[in-house]
């Protein structure tokens, strides 16, 4: 069991299945728990890094600690991947655009718009117009917002990609290249590679090269922002998913055939301890197993299976909004949107004090 902590966010990393609970600042909100496959490798002490920490999330991590410390073996770990709903609240167009602006720009900025004039609304939604733009040729089509969309609702992702950046980046040169992650990850195994802790760093750090050379797209061992990001979070992106599925059979699979048999698939999620008898749950997964997840019945899943386990094709939450968007605001029907067609329906997009019925208008006066 180990941790890791960032500033508002807390991992608890149980071999390669995080638990990933987020803080949000000034927010009185439960934290919400996500769980997925990423960033399975302890981090080692380096030559010349250290680790500021704040108490708070320290205590928080150690509290995640003894909580699964003391868990019962009879809890299940989960390491399917789901897409988050876009927003908790309910899209009826035809009483609010809430739905709406929170996929658009994710719930925290949305609520920044409510207390905007329209005309500042139609500013700044006219300036994430021309980031949106990503050819820049004048029009906003469908991919453009989709993936938009999805950049907003990973926020937390990408700002806790910037909490480590200037960790890794040791030069200051806006890149990272292999060796200074290399350098700062595993400085005192480089240092010291005859140690043993327990760990097979040199397994681990090969295993780190071989998935930040996946990330990184012009395969020149230097990563920009967001293939660091692919790097770090490799769940997010299709061109990742591979080394996503390649490092969870690595996990599972003990006799290193290539596959994940039935007991390797049970013995990941459950650990028969005591001679406890098994709760309900295996027995459902042993069933799970055989009925859906080893889909051409040979008694075990291969890459493709795995795949279709830990990455299900779930419903495009982002690409089902973009749509509703391009069709609500494109007027002459072609297709895309310019940026005169999205600012005519900036109530839409983002809203202001005047917009979503005068609902933003009446929270604006009761503070």
């Amino acid at each position: 069991m180990r941790t890791t902590w960032t500033d508002s966010t807390v991992y608890a990393v149980i071999g390669p299945l995080v638990q990933k609970t987020v803080w949000h600042r000034g927010s009185q909100s439960k934290p919400k728990t996500l769980y997925c496959v990423w960033d399975s490798r302890p981090r080692i002490k380096p030559r010349v890094y250290v680790m500021k920490m704040e108490i708070r999330p320290l205590l928080m991590c150690f509290a995640l600690c003894v909580v699964y410390a003391t868990s019962k073996p009879t809890e299940k770990k989960d390491r399917i991947h789901h897409d988050e709903p876009l927003s908790s609240k309910e899209h009826d167009d035809g009483t609010n655009f809430d739905y709406d602006h929170d996929a658009f720009l994710g719930e925290d900025e949305a609520k920044t718009f409510d207390d905007l004039t329209p005309e500042e609304s139609k500013n700044r939604l006219g300036k994430i117009v021309d980031k949106i733009d990503a050819d820049e040729d004048g029009f906003v089509t469908e991919a453009e917002l989709k993936a938009w969309i999805k950049k907003a609702q990973k926020k937390y992702i990408y700002d806790n990609v910037e909490r480590q950046w200037k960790d890794f980046d040791m030069n200051n040169n806006g890149m990272i290249s292999w060796d200074e992650y290399k350098n700062v990850t595993y400085g005192t195994y480089l240092d010291d590679p005859e140690s043993d802790d327990g760990y097979n760093y040199k397994q681990m750090m090969a295993r780190d090269e071989r998935r930040f050379k996946m990330a990184d797209g012009n395969g020149d061992h230097i990563a920009d922002k967001e293939e660091f990001t692919a790097f770090l979070h490799p769940e997010e992106y299709e061109h990742m998913k591979d080394i996503v599925v390649l490092e969870t059979m690595e996990d599972i699979d003990k006799n290193g055939d290539g596959f994940i048999d039935l007991e390797e698939y049970i013995g990941d999620m459950y650990n028969h301890e005591d001679e406890m008898d098994e709760p309900e749950w295996v027995a459902t997964e042993r069933e799970q197993f055989s009925e859906f997840r080893d889909k051409n019945k040979d008694g075990k899943m291969d890459k493709e299976e795995t795949m279709d386990w830990i990455l299900p094709a779930d419903y495009d939450h982002a690409e089902a909004e973009a749509k509703h968007l391009v069709y609500e605001s494109d007027t002459n029907k072609d297709g895309k949107l310019t940026k005169e067609e999205i600012l005519n329906k900036y109530d839409l997009f983002v809203g202001s004090q005047a917009t979503d019925f005068g609902e933003a208008l009446v929270r604006h006066d009761e503070f």
